[in-house]
């Protein structure tokens, strides 16, 4: 990474999505990895998703035509999980369905192609796009897990914007749309995110008619502190520790900060979207039928298997896990 001096958005998109960044290739998630998701827990996160897309066909809000898009799919496991259990509630689905990912590396479409031939065959047809911006699709569903805590942000202390210059960081900028977000949001020092409004925008033009959905860690109000912190073989390290080597860390860690759900909101309801409701992923799952799937396993399906399912659901929604900590967040354009 070249040590001139940079907004730290710049430096944190270096980082995460730059030429050798973090996510520009394959990384393990789960035991092996850096961290967990609901993805790499439990294959009952994605069947949920499909009982709901299930629930909006029998409604009507989605046409049986419609298209199913995850965007940030990395591995491709929780679009592969959602078509699994179509296919097994209500398997004519998978014929008229289109499924479709946003994916902006190269290595990682490949990867993602060949896990959906190796689980699928030619049964399934999958499609990517490099952005939003070049899909255009009449009725969709829109899925993400964690993508909003992985837009680069601004780093805000007391008026002042940092820049960073070999790995140190300096507040000492003046950004009039950073202190405008940070007066919006009630905050004198955190992270504010960038892109959101662009994102927004891109997903409303997308297509004519739509349900988003997004799972990740926030609360509606911003923080009153930092929340940046890296994430390196399930350590979490607070990214101002005194002890961190950001040189070490860059672009071979992931490095995240909690979402402010309000700005998410209103970034979408600038595009024209409506915002249905932020919910905690425990309630959210089971008002979207997870236990009810449970039931099904529970009766066509050996004991043991049962258990096993059961233990790792229970990481998905009780609330000293993922299910309180983590929220649902919800928009329609009709």
């Amino acid at each position: 990474m070249k040590s001139m001096p940079m907004n730290f958005s710049v430096y944190m998109s270096q980082w995460l999505y730059g030429e050798d960044g973090y996510y520009a290739s394959y990384k393990e998630i789960g035991k092996g990895g850096d961290f967990y998701t609901a993805v790499s827990t439990s294959k009952f996160f994605g069947g949920t998703i499909a009982k709901h897309i299930i629930s909006l066909v029998d409604e009507g809000f989605l046409h049986q035509n419609a298209t199913i898009c995850e965007i940030g799919a990395h591995h491709g496991y929780f679009l592969a999980d959602v078509i699994e259990f179509i296919y097994t509630l209500r398997p004519k689905l998978l014929s008229s369905l289109n499924f479709v990912i946003i994916e902006r590396f190269d290595a990682l479409q490949t990867q993602q192609r060949d896990y959906f031939v190796e689980c699928f065959g030619d049964t399934v047809s999958l499609t990517h796009y490099k952005s939003l911006s070049e899909l255009q699709c009449k009725n969709a569903f829109f899925i993400a897990n964690e993508i909003f805590d992985a837009f680069p942000c601004e780093l805000y202390y007391k008026g002042k914007s940092a820049h960073v210059s070999a790995h140190e960081i300096s507040f000492d900028r003046d950004d009039a749309w950073v202190d405008a977000k940070a007066k919006k949001y009630h905050k004198d020092r955190g992270e504010i995110a960038r892109g959101y409004e662009e994102f927004a925008l891109e997903m409303a033009n997308a297509a004519d008619s739509f349900e988003f959905m997004s799972f990740d860690y926030g609360e509606m109000a911003a923080r009153p502190d930092f929340s940046i912190r890296v994430y390196a073989k399930h350590e979490v390290i607070p990214f101002f520790d005194e002890n961190i080597k950001r040189s070490e860390l860059f672009g071979k860690s992931d490095i995240t900060y909690d979402v402010t759900f309000a700005h998410v909101k209103d970034a979408y309801e600038e595009a024209g979207v409506s915002f249905i409701e932020l919910k905690a992923q425990m309630v959210a799952l089971i008002d979207m039928g997870i236990l009810e799937l449970l039931d099904m396993l529970k009766a066509n399906a050996e004991e043991k298997i049962y258990a096993q399912e059961l233990e790792k659901v229970k990481m998905l929604i009780l609330p000293n896990f993922l299910g309180e900590r983590f929220k649902m967040i919800k928009f329609r354009k009709n």
